[in-house]
């Protein structure tokens, strides 16, 4: 087979594999599991399922857009799969020549056909968006100016190869890396780490060395744990508490430090609520901003970039957008 006929096969194919597995007795049955990288669509085959949450789903794809905080304009725009990570495209948004301060925001969302931006950041963006206020020039790639930018944004950009990579490229991540939760006892944030002597301490004040593990670093308390007072509260494992230690441990910790500056909390709660906003005037106003209104990657994007110009449109003649003898100027 060759051509048209030839593609509809393959994806026919591709369709029905991802959905069945070859058992020991050599039949096929419905397999038990989900498909990695699942193609969802025969009309759309760039579409994925997402996860707003666990209970909360979506077919498409997620926009994303890079917003200026002072002037509030969207600067840059980009389009993925729904089960695309947010973070993957940080650097594309902050990347951009821009000039001025900038804010990043990803939005999220989309069915079969569509993509559906969130406006807020666990909404799938109101809980995933990254805002970066602009900094001091950092370099030249090219004919490309890099910049230095505060991030703001929640959980979805702070994951720990985000916040070492993004700081080792000059930029200030001001992100939130969300409390570690233990369902048996104290969290992870109890403890005190200290990975420069390589020793973690317990809320007892029980001090033990960082070894190596199977598949990372771990502090074991073991003995210690069997007459402590605070064992009841901390820990249920027979062999006592253990504390994983990320590869990214410094980076995270860093960040979670941060958190609790007052001057962090207030540049955290003065920009992304501007972000926030545009990202409402982007999903109610242009079109139903929270349905595309064709197909594929491609077609998204340009649907994309004529939302966001229509937005920008409409906060220029907010900002007092004038034509005068020498050009346009805003009042």
């Amino acid at each position: 087979m060759e051509g048209a006929l030839a593609q509809a096969g393959e994806l026919l194919g591709l369709v029905a594999g991802q959905d069945v597995e070859q058992g020991e007795d050599g039949i096929f049955r419905i397999a038990r599991r989900v498909a990695r990288d699942r193609v969802i669509s025969t009309v759309d085959v760039e579409a994925r399922h997402g996860h707003k949450s666990r209970a909360r789903t979506f077919d498409g794809y997620k926009s994303h857009l890079a917003v200026d905080p002072d002037d509030e304009l969207i600067t840059a725009v980009a389009v993925t799969a729904a089960n695309a990570a947010d973070r993957e495209v940080l650097d594309e948004l902050l990347g951009q020549p821009r000039t001025g301060a900038a804010a990043s925001d990803a939005e999220s969302g989309g069915d079969e056909q569509a993509a559906d931006p969130a406006p807020a950041a666990e909404k799938h963006a109101a809980d995933a968006n990254a805002d970066s206020r602009g900094g001091s020039q950092g370099g030249c790639q090219g004919d490309v100016e890099l910049k230095d930018f505060e991030v703001y944004g929640d959980s979805a950009y702070a994951d720990g190869a985000t916040l070492e990579e993004q700081t080792r490229r000059g930029h200030d991540m001001r992100t939130k890396v969300p409390a570690v939760r233990n369902v048996n006892g104290f969290s992870k944030d109890r403890f005190s780490i200290d990975l420069a002597a390589g020793m973690v301490t317990c809320p007892a004040e029980h001090t033990v060395a960082i070894r190596a593990g199977r598949r990372h670093r771990v502090a074991r308390f073991g003995a210690l744990c069997r007459s402590c007072p605070l064992r009841a509260q901390c820990t249920k494992a027979r062999r006592g508490r253990v504390i994983s230690i990320h590869p990214h441990e410094a980076a995270l910790q860093h960040a979670k430090v941060r958190q609790h500056d007052p001057a962090w909390q207030q540049g955290y709660r003065t920009y992304r609520p501007i972000v926030e906003r545009k990202i409402s005037h982007f999903t109610r106003r242009p079109w139903g901003g929270r349905q595309a209104r064709c197909r594929g990657h491609k077609r998204i994007l340009t649907d994309i970039l004529t939302r966001a110009g229509a937005v920008n449109l409409a906060r220029l003649a907010t900002l007092g957008l004038h034509e005068t003898a020498g050009g346009w100027a805003i009042a």
